[in-house]
């Protein structure tokens, strides 16, 4: 690989952290509460309204049925409305927060259908309000669960933000296609595969380091 493409890959890679960052934040702003209400308002739980749980449910799973290739191409004018142009770095990261939100959602959802009933329980026989669990129950005792699941949310989102480069979203996917497939660089094709490799393997070693010093068992 010549020197010259190091700028680009560096450029590259930028773009991918830069997208996968900030549409994780945004997702975990919007899935972490999405889990919430899922598991609260199912049968037996603290805020228990079937009909919304079941309607969120629809949604989220209608969302989560949807190949993220073919997603990215659905969206595009909800893209433009939203950033104003559906290429870029920026517009990539719409679909990618569209398709992280529902998957987080179920996530969260699942790690707090592991918290032993009994322990929401003895709160409401103490008087804690709904809100008073979720904070002081629910999250906390789920917490070390919860980040082994974004920590697999990352490492997906970084492998859909190279997805994205086969519409124009930037980053590394992009760099792939336009120098490593399109000219013929399998250097750079090469070299681009061991960046995303390393990131995987930065994310979960860290994720699962969190993780373990959340969890207080």
């Amino acid at each position: 690989m010549s020197a010259d493409m190091l700028p680009l890959i560096t450029k590259a890679l930028g773009e991918t952290v830069y997208m996968v960052a900030v549409s994780m934040i945004i997702s975990s702003l919007l899935g972490i509460p999405l889990g919430v209400l899922l598991h609260t308002t199912s049968k037996g739980q603290i805020m228990e309204c079937l009909p919304v749980n079941r309607a969120v449910g629809a949604i989220v799973n209608a969302i989560r049925s949807i190949p993220f290739i073919i997603l990215m191409v659905a969206i595009i004018p909800l893209t433009r409305l939203i950033v104003g142009s559906a290429i870029g770095t920026t517009a990539a990261m719409v679909p990618l927060v569209l398709a992280s939100v529902p998957f987080i959602g179920r996530q969260v959802e699942t790690s707090l259908r592991e918290i032993p009933y009994g322990i929401v329980e003895a709160a409401q026989s103490m008087g804690a309000t709904p809100l008073q669990i979720i904070r002081k129950v629910f999250l906390p005792e789920a917490m070390p669960n919860i980040v082994a699941q974004l920590t697999t949310v990352i490492i997906s989102l970084i492998g859909e933000s190279a997805m994205a480069g086969a519409i124009g979203g930037g980053g590394l996917g992009d760099l792939a296609i336009r120098y490593g497939y399109q000219r013929f660089r399998p250097d750079i094709m090469i070299a681009t595969v061991i960046v995303l490799i390393i990131m995987v393997q930065i994310v979960q070693f860290a994720g699962n380091k969190l993780a373990k010093h959340l969890d207080k068992r």
